[in-house]
């Protein structure tokens, strides 16, 4: 999947030196933790990386996990996923992970377009996004991206977390006036 910015490919265990510059930078680990803890080292990530390959290979699309590659520098700045939520595994989680670096520059909402396009490419009729509701950025992009708050929950791990939801008509309506990322377009992944 790619945009002209971004590129979402399927990770390899070579990418894990840029892997934990995200996933082991405290302020990316902090909104994951406890569903992912901070990961300390490269030997670590490697492992993960092996896992998440791994379990690709077991999901159907659109389920994945992608590294997010900003196409110009082929440098991976981050992660996305659609993964199924718990416990019965018939919605589909949409998120991405930033390098802090790489924050502030739309490739948030980029990703999250390029995702549920991907979804609804493939049947799903929606997607959600779970979220603290101190995560005051990610809020700000899934309601600038069409997606809808439903509610709370604390069925994972506890915690009070805020769900969102896009389904294809908000995301089309978005596309139409100031979500559709310049020059959008998808290929297969």
């Amino acid at each position: 999947m790619s945009t002209n910015r971004l590129t979402l490919r399927p990770w390899l265990i070579g990418d894990a030196p840029a892997a934990l510059e995200v996933y082991g930078h405290p302020e990316v680990a902090r909104w994951l933790s406890p569903a992912m803890d901070q990961v300390r080292d490269l030997a670590t990530m490697r492992v993960l990386l092996q896992q998440w390959i791994a379990e690709d290979a077991r999901h159907a699309p659109p389920a994945g996990r992608w590294a997010i590659e900003r196409t110009a520098d082929r440098q991976v700045i981050g992660g996305a996923v659609l993964l199924p939520l718990p416990p019965g595994d018939e919605d589909l989680e949409i998120g991405w992970h930033l390098t802090p670096s790489a924050i502030g520059n739309g490739y948030a909402g980029e990703t999250m377009f390029t995702l549920a396009s991907w979804a609804f490419d493939h049947e799903v009729h929606e997607v959600f996004a779970v979220v603290r509701p101190e995560n005051t950025q990610t809020t700000a992009t899934v309601r600038q991206n069409g997606m809808h708050w439903v509610g709370e929950t604390t069925k994972y791990f506890g915690l009070e977390l805020q769900v969102f939801r896009l389904r294809q008509a908000d995301l089309d309506r978005g596309a139409a006036t100031t979500s559709r990322p310049p020059g959008h377009r998808t290929v297969g992944a």
